[in-house]
C-alpha cells in the first residue's frame, strides 16, 4: 500500500494565522505541516514575543509550523533566524514566491528571482551558521518574477546547498494569481534539480490533485493555500478518508473562528473584515447558495448583521467532490 500524501497548508498573508491554522487542525485531519505567513525582519529589532506572536510555540499547540522568513538580506535573515531557533524552531522557509508587486519591486520574494547570484549569495552567506544552530532551510518559489527561464537557470545553481526541500508554484510573480499554472514548466523544474520538489498551486478539489498525481508521480508533498480555505476538509478528501459531518463542522468552524478573533481584534469592522477574507474562498463550498449572499456579506458593517448572513449560506448543503 503506498503512502499517503504529506500536505502542508500554504501561507496566505492575512489569512492563515495563528488562530485559522489551530482552528483549521481542530476540526479538519489531514493536513500535516504549515507554513507561516512570512516575517519581514526588520533593522535594530529584538523580536520580542508580541511582534513574533504569529509563530510562538504557545500558540501553535497543534499543527506543526514552519515559518517563513523574507528578506534579501542575509545579516537580517540570521538575526531573525537566532531568534527563531531560539523558540525552537529547526526548520525555517525563505520566501522567494511573494508576488505582491511591493515587495517584488524591493528585490524580495519572488523579485529576487530575476538575480540568481543574489540568492546564491544569501545561501553562501546564511547556511553554514544555521548548520551550526542545527536548523533546516527550505524554499518556497516561483517559476520566475518575468520569464520561467529565472527559475530554470536558478535551480541548478541549488543542487549545490544542503536544502530540505524546494516548493514551486508554477506561475510567474508577474501574474500573481492570473492565468493558470505552467505543469510543463514545473516539468522542466523536476528534471533541473536534485532537491524533493513540492508542487504548490490550484489544487481544489481532490479531482485537481488526482490528476497532477498521475502526472507526477514522484511527488509525494503537496502545498495548499486557497483550496485549503475554500474547502477545509481538502486535505481528508485528499487522503481518502470519509468526510463525515461536514455540514455541522463547518458550523462549528467557523463560529469557532468568529469568536476567537472577536477576542483578539476589536471593532466590528475589524473582526468582520477578517471574517470576509475568510468567506472569499469559503463560499467556494457553498455552490447551491446564491451569490448575492457573497455580496450581502461583504457589505455588513455589524457583526450582527454579518452573521445573519453566513448563517445563511451555511445552511446550504455541500456536496461532495
Amino acid at each position: 500500500m503506498s503512502q499517503p500524501p504529506t500536505i502542508f497548508l500554504a501561507p496566505l498573508r492575512g489569512v492563515t494565522d495563528y488562530i485559522f491554522r489551530d482552528t483549521l487542525q481542530h476540526y479538519f485531519e489531514g493536513w500535516d505541516y504549515a507554513i507561516s505567513p512570512f516575517i519581514t525582519p526588520q533593522n535594530n529589532s529584538d523580536f520580542a514575543d508580541k511582534t513574533l506572536k504569529d509563530v510562538l510555540p504557545v500558540n501553535n499547540p497543534g499543527l506543526p509550523l514552519i515559518p517563513q522568513l523574507l528578506t534579501n538580506t542575509p545579516e537580517q535573515f540570521l538575526i531573525l533566524s537566532r531568534r527563531l531557533v531560539e523558540l525552537g524552531y529547526h526548520h525555517l522557509n525563505w520566501n522567494l514566491g511573494c508576488p505582491a508587486p511591493q515587495v517584488a519591486k524591493k528585490g524580495k520574494g519572488s523579485g529576487m528571482l530575476p538575480c540568481p547570484d543574489k540568492v546564491v549569495a544569501l545561501l553562501d552567506t546564511v547556511l553554514p551558521t544555521l548548520e551550526q544552530l542545527g536548523c533546516r532551510l527550505s524554499i518556497k518559489m516561483r517559476l520566475g518574477y518575468h520569464r520561467q527561464e529565472e527559475s530554470f537557470a536558478l535551480l541548478p545553481r541549488l543542487n549545490a546547498f544542503p536544502l530540505s526541500e524546494i516548493t514551486i508554484h508554477p506561475r510567474l510573480g508577474s501574474q500573481i494569481y492570473r492565468g493558470t499554472t505552467d505543469v510543463e514548466s514545473f516539468t522542466h523544474c523536476l528534471e533541473l534539480s536534485s532537491h524533493r520538489l513540492i508542487y504548490n498551486g490550484d489544487i481544489t478539489s481532490r479531482a485537481d490533485w488526482h490528476a497532477l498525481q498521475k502526472r507526477f508521480p514522484q511527488i509525494s508533498c503537496w502545498m495548499i493555500g486557497r483550496g485549503a480555505i475554500a474547502r477545509p476538509f481538502l486535505a481528508e478528501e485528499i487522503k481518502g478518508r470519509e468526510c463525515r459531518d461536514l455540514s455541522n463542522r463547518l458550523h462549528h468552524f467557523h463560529a469557532e473562528l468568529l469568536t476567537r478573533y472577536s477576542s483578539a481584534f476589536s471593532g466590528d469592522a475589524h473582526i468582520t473584515g477578517r471574517m470576509k477574507l475568510i468567506w472569499n474562498f469559503l463560499f467556494n463550498s457553498f455552490p447551491f447558495a446564491e451569490k448575492k449572499m457573497l455580496k450581502q456579506l461583504q457589505k455588513s458593517r455589524t457583526i450582527a448583521q454579518y452573521q445573519d448572513i453566513a448563517e445563511l449560506i451555511l445552511q446550504t448543503s455541500i456536496p461532495p467532490h
